[in-house]
């Protein structure tokens, strides 16, 4: 791929954030150093990005997609109300993956791995109320 400052830029920018961004906040987080940066250039790059494995891509079941840096295996918890999404080491479920191979004699290729549940602040204001 020929080098471009914008998308060395776009990959620094979601490799340095731990909250999943989308295109839209990368966009907002750059466009104050590169007034020149349109949003579809954001989405370009970080398609292209996640398509040569240099990113991941995690899709939404509400439409959209966050980006994700950090490469090493890991899985991860949407929250269903408030959209945070959060990493979970993948050491953590391989009893649960273990234990579905040895039932359903399927053998796991584990990529991505999506959970969905309530994060520990929706489920704190669920219970305050």
């Amino acid at each position: 791929m020929k080098y471009s400052s914008q998308r060395e830029r776009i990959l620094s920018v979601v490799r340095e954030c731990s909250d999943h961004p989308t295109a839209d906040v990368v966009y907002a987080r750059l466009r104050p150093e590169m007034p020149n940066l349109s949003l579809g250039t954001v989405y370009r790059n970080l398609n292209r990005l996640s398509e040569i494995g240099e990113i991941r891509k995690i899709p939404l079941p509400e439409g959209g997609n966050r980006f994700d840096g950090y490469l090493k295996p890991h899985y991860h918890l949407i929250c269903s109300q408030c959209g945070e999404v959060t990493d979970c080491p993948a050491g953590a479920l391989e009893p649960l993956l273990t234990e579905v191979q040895a039932d359903t004699g399927f053998a796991l290729e584990v990529g991505q791995l999506v959970l969905y549940g309530l994060c520990s602040g929706c489920q704190k204001k669920a219970k305050d109320k």
